[in-house]
């Protein structure tokens, strides 16, 4: 019996960026409209401009900010009615733009936490904007947990075809990094990393993870970090049953995951894993927040606002996203059916 198609509610991004024709793109793919029914959020008349301006003219029904979602599978938009085109300041971060783009999320998160939805994604933000009308607004995890109400581990995962990148430290200045690395946190990461591996259909999830200091450490002559912290760290992960290894040098092994030796690197900062991961596929990537009671996922890059109104958006990254949040929802509903268990039969 083939799986139910997940709902996905989606969330349109940033308006003064490519988000409006990220959004009417990913409604004209074939392969995206059969892998999840599409719930999309935001203002009917943004989205309309943004398929105009991909060239596209689609056949989606509409219902109101408060009407009932339609019992079918067919795609549908929720008109929030919550922008008119003309406030629009394209290619700028305003306040207008992030309260639009707030707005939908918030409704995007409300549906999945009723129930109404299996996952969440949500064409690209920009956080300036995002911080004129959600002040202190640093990234998409602490909005959700803060909306949400979640107070368990939830990171920020980069993903390209079949190799993922984690990390231990994100959003913190560098001069930080070094300080805030401990065996608790990477052994937490490898934990949330080998878990949500497992949800997207590694059996066997092998994990490599990089050093902090050059030649990961060189024994000890450029920082002991390797040596006190983060080998350790992999021993007691690798002995609760977790496939790591490392620490290898940060500048080669992503040259090992990528050959596949490796599913997954954990890297130590923010711009150690994602320079290679945008290096290797910058139209193709996707950023998964992974420990929150659903998949959520959005394209890696941002709102690409030099581009924004000409139609010539890449939609390649958006669609990985949504079929990876479609992939992961149908493994969760998987999961959670195989721990009921079966009636018992009368005798």
């Amino acid at each position: 019996m083939a799986p139910q198609r997940p709902t996905i509610a989606l969330a349109m991004g940033d308006p003064a960026g490519i988000s409006p024709e990220l959004t009417a793109k990913l409604l004209s793919l074939d392969d995206v409209r059969d892998a999840a029914r599409l719930i999309v959020i935001g203002d009917r008349r943004v989205f309309d401009e943004g398929a105009a301006i991909a060239g596209l003219t689609l056949d989606l029904a509409t219902i109101g900010r408060d009407a009932a979602i339609p019992d079918d599978d067919a795609p549908v938009f929720i008109d929030l009615g919550n922008l008119d085109p003309a406030d629009v300041q394209r290619g700028q971060a305003t306040a207008t733009g992030g309260a639009f783009a707030t707005e939908n999320f918030r409704r995007a998160l409300s549906m999945a936490v009723a129930g109404e939805a299996d996952a969440v994604c949500f064409t690209p933000f920009n956080k300036k904007a995002m911080r004129y009308v959600y002040e202190g607004y640093d990234d998409e995890i602490r909005f959700v947990s803060d909306f949400i109400g979640f107070s368990g581990a939830a990171r920020e995962f980069n993903v390209l075809g079949s190799l993922w990148n984690a990390r231990v430290t994100s959003h913190i200045p560098l001069s930080e990094v070094a300080s805030s690395i401990t065996a608790d946190g990477i052994i937490a990461e490898l934990d949330l990393t080998d878990t949500c591996l497992r949800a997207a259909g590694f059996d066997q999830p092998r994990i490599a993870v990089a050093g902090l200091n050059p030649h990961a450490g060189d024994g000890g002559n450029f920082g002991s970090e390797e040596i006190d912290v983060i080998e350790p760290a992999v021993k007691r992960a690798a002995a609760k049953g977790i496939n790591a290894q490392g620490p290898f040098p940060a500048d080669t092994v992503f040259l090992r995951a990528k050959s596949g030796a490796f599913d997954a690197v954990l890297t130590m900062y923010h711009d150690q894993g994602q320079i290679a991961m945008k290096m290797m596929g910058f139209d193709r990537g996707v950023t998964m927040l992974g420990g929150f009671p659903f998949p959520i996922c959005t394209p890696a890059h941002g709102t690409a606002y030099e581009i924004a109104g000409q139609g010539v958006a890449h939609i390649g990254a958006s669609r990985e996203a949504l079929l990876l949040a479609a992939r992961m929802a149908v493994s969760a509903a998987a999961a959670k059916r195989a721990e009921v268990p079966p009636l018992s039969r009368a005798v």
